[in-house]
């Protein structure tokens, strides 16, 4: 492939965004929290709303809660729910919040196939609100690295 088809490839998804509308909502099925788009919009920022039901990505290093390591929980901006726990909160160095595990049921996945490599996001099972991705190369005990976006989360301290 060269340089120029690699290019296209790149910007594809953007590039379809920006020419022909928004993308899909976060997740798509049967949620517990339901919402209108204008309910949604009213409750959210524009980043909040880009992130959470565009399946957007907020800038690296710009989220309060990336550097928080108060003892607390980490519930969903959407609906509330406990997703993470500070105990398994880790500093990653990639400038979102990172996680080797989330709560008990608190979270779904699915295939992330909008860039050249397929990775999987996570979003919220309650609301579908969008949070992030999951990675491999996460701490002990999981392996794993849960990539949160910081606008997708309320603190709550212990």
């Amino acid at each position: 492939m060269n340089r120029r088809d690699f290019s296209m490839l790149a910007l594809a998804s953007p590039l379809a965004v920006a020419l022909f509308g928004k993308r899909v909502a976060a997740a798509e099925g049967d949620f517990e929290v339901t919402r209108t788009e204008a309910e949604w919009r009213e409750m959210l920022t524009d980043l909040e709303y880009r992130v959470m039901r565009e399946e957007g990505t907020e800038r690296a290093f710009t989220s309060p809660v990336d550097a928080n390591y108060a003892p607390g929980l980490y519930h969903c901006r959407g609906c509330d729910q406990a997703l993470y726990s500070s105990e398994h909160k880790f500093d990653s160095g990639t400038g979102w919040p990172s996680f080797w595990q989330a709560l008990p049921n608190a979270i779904e996945t699915k295939p992330d196939r909008k860039l050249l490599v397929v990775r999987t996001e996570c979003h919220c099972d309650r609301c579908g609100s969008h949070l992030g991705h999951i990675f491999d190369d996460g701490p002990d005990p999981t392996g794993k690295r849960h990539c949160i976006n910081g606008v997708s989360l309320v603190f709550r301290p212990a």
